[in-house]
């Protein structure tokens, strides 16, 4: 796939560099002469220009691309960009800083295919490290909104129950079940909980230390070895 992305900086080469590593073709967009340098020694293809306007978004090939990251730090340019990609018909995928209120969110939310929050992700790193192992948040949905893997351990309360059985919280939904090392699936009725399987839960977060109660137990997250 071809992709095309406003902003070389540390979002936007990280991405890069993933999605290159896969295979992908992907132009970058930047407007700073230093980092398009940077970007250029690694071995991409950079355009170098106000991300923003339609006329340098067409020199980097819009019209061909599946799709199109605005993943600067300047939402206001990102934004633009993303109007105009969407116009070239690209799939839209629009960075917004952490400390936008819900309505400046929602407002975007709208006109963009997807909306990331880079620091939003790696907080959820940095959740899961210091959580341990039995809870594991997968992503944050909405400002009060979780999807979470949690893995039953031998003292799960629910241990032995059904999936039928496992009655969650009401703000609480079972979205994928994996048995053990399996791969996680749609959850079937009669499939019971053991020890090591693993449950994937939409929760609100004043019910997630209930559902953690509900499958892990009184357990304590492993201790995390680190550097």
């Amino acid at each position: 796939m071809r992709f095309v992305i406003i902003g070389a900086g540390r979002v936007g080469l990280r991405t890069a560099r993933v999605l290159s590593a896969e295979g992908h073709e992907v132009v970058l967009v930047e407007r700073d002469a230093d980092m398009a340098d940077r970007a250029r020694t690694e071995g991409y293809e950079v355009v170098e220009g106000d991300g923003s306007r339609e006329s340098v978004l067409e020199e980097a090939g819009i019209d061909a691309a599946d799709a199109f990251g605005a993943l600067t730090s300047d939402l206001n340019a990102n934004f633009a960009a993303c109007m105009i990609a969407k116009h070239h018909g690209c799939r839209t995928i629009l960075r917004i800083d952490e400390d936008y209120r819900e309505d400046i969110y929602r407002k975007y939310a709208d006109e963009v295919d997807e909306i990331i929050y880079p620091e939003r992700l790696g907080a959820i790193g940095a959740k899961n490290a210091l959580l341990g192992g039995d809870i594991r948040a997968i992503a944050d949905i909405a400002q009060n909104l979780q999807v979470v893997e949690l893995t039953v351990q031998p003292g799960s309360p629910t241990k032995g129950y059904t999936i039928s059985e496992l009655s969650l919280p009401a703000d609480a939904t079972l979205l994928a079940f994996g048995k053990g090392d399996s791969p996680m699936a749609i959850p079937s009725p009669d499939q019971s909980l053991e020890a090591g399987d693993r449950l994937a839960v939409l929760a609100d977060f004043g019910v997630l230390d209930d559902v953690r109660q509900l499958i892990v137990g009184d357990a304590k997250p492993a201790a995390a070895g680190g550097v």
